[in-house]
Formats: structure tokens, sequence, C-alpha cells
């Protein structure tokens, strides 16, 4: 996606707006120092990651801490790509204090969002783990299924979201919101309107999350999430003037 010509976009081009521009290097150095450290085994997905709560890595931080880390090269480039192409006209139309609130908030609504899908589907796991323990009356598989459990929650720890895409969603909605006939992009080729884009994505999204295919990495409640707050955000800002500008 690119933009077209707009009040906000034309000045970004003489130097990226300040929170703008720490993000992406934040998030670029944070994915050197995981690249790097993984060769000494050190994994700062463990620390920095969102896990479920069960997970023995999980630490409350990591609510806040995921938004600033990636699993690849692929995934931070077109994540940072978008906050490029959105942050930096959206944090000069709000100023930096506001765009960052705006940044931390959808990426906490976005963890939140995943976080309950993420919950119920371990708690009804267990549910079924521990009905399957109580009917058993031998000790032994009943010791072994125990010992399953406890396999399966150490497990969780695999089980980690990173990535800034809760909040490139909320950048995307706001954009849409505040620029709803500004013409963007795909793939440079193909014009769409903002509001559109939003639509469609929000769409997309939706259908693959209940979807749910096995095959999927991807966390699309997430992107609903920060999509979702996002907008409420931007709503509740229009109604004080003097928060939106």
């Amino acid at each position: 996606m690119n933009f077209g010509n707009n009040q906000y976009g034309n000045s970004a081009f003489g130097g990226l707006p300040v929170v703008t521009k720490n993000i992406i290097i934040i998030n670029v150095i944070m994915f050197v120092l995981t690249m790097l450290l993984q060769g000494q085994g050190i994994n700062l997905n463990d620390y920095f990651g969102l896990h479920h709560h069960l997970a023995p890595a999980f630490k409350p931080h990591q609510f806040i801490t995921y938004i600033f880390m990636h699993g690849s090269i692929t995934h931070l480039f077109f994540n940072m790509l978008g906050v490029f192409m959105f942050g930096r006209v959206l944090e000069q139309a709000w100023g930096p204090k506001r765009y960052l609130i705006f940044y931390i908030v959808t990426g906490l609504g976005a963890a939140i969002a995943q976080y309950i899908i993420l919950h119920f589907e371990i708690t009804d796991w267990l549910d079924m783990a521990n009905e399957q323990i109580n009917q058993t009356v031998d000790a032994a598989d009943r010791a072994s299924l125990i010992n399953q459990k406890y396999a399966a929650i150490n497990s969780l720890n695999g089980n980690v979201i990173v990535g800034a895409s809760g909040s490139l969603f909320g950048l995307l909605g706001a954009y849409g919101m505040l620029f709803p006939n500004q013409m963007l992009y795909i793939y440079f080729l193909f014009p769409v309107k903002a509001k559109w884009l939003v639509i469609a994505y929000g769409a997309i999204e939706l259908f693959s999350g209940i979807r749910n295919s096995p095959t999927d990495n991807v966390a699309h409640f997430a992107h609903l999430g920060g999509l979702f707050v996002g907008i409420i955000l931007v709503l509740l800002w229009r109604k004080n003037r003097s928060h939106f500008y």
C-alpha cells in the first residue's frame, strides 16, 4: 500500500516524527538482539512475548512488551512499513503524546482480545483433561494423565504472541476514520479508499479468526482487538476536540 498526497503525508517525508521513528528503531533493535542471542541459547520471546498465564514463562509486562517483538524479518518489515505509512500521519495529526498513548492502548487491547480467545480454548482443554483424570480409577493411568497434563501446560511456553500487528490495525482503523476518502494503493497498483480498506481488512480478519485453521499462526483476534479499540478511542476523542488534536 502507498499514500496519495494529503496535507499530513507530504510533510512527513522531511523526517519521521519522533515517536514513530523510535517505535521503528526499538522494534528493529529488539529483533536483531533476538536473532543474535538465539545463537547463545537465549530466547527473548520467552521473556517479552505474551504467554498464557498458566505458562511458566508468563509475566504481566508481556501485555506491553510483546508489541516490540517479531517472529521473522518479513513480520517485522511489513509491520514497520505500516507504522511508517500510517503512524507518521497520525502522529502529526495528534501530537506525540496522544499518538503514543493510542499505539500502546491499541496494542494492549489487541493482546487482551487474543488472550481471551486463547484462555477459553485452554480452559476447555483443561476441563476435559481434569474430567478424564477424575474418571480414571487405575492409579498408574491416573498418574500418567496428570503428567501429560502438566507437560502440556509447560508446552504453553511455545504458544507465544508477538508483533505490532494489533497496534498497526488500530492505526489503520484511525486513519480510515480521519481520512476515509484518502486513496491508498494496494501493492502500489490498486487504488482503494481508506474506509473500504478498513472494512475489508476487518471482515477478512473476522472470517479468518472464526475459521481458525490449525495451520494458521496469525493472531486474527488480536488484529480485530486492535482495530476495535482504535475505533473506540477515535470516537471518544472526537467528543472532546481538545483531546483529539
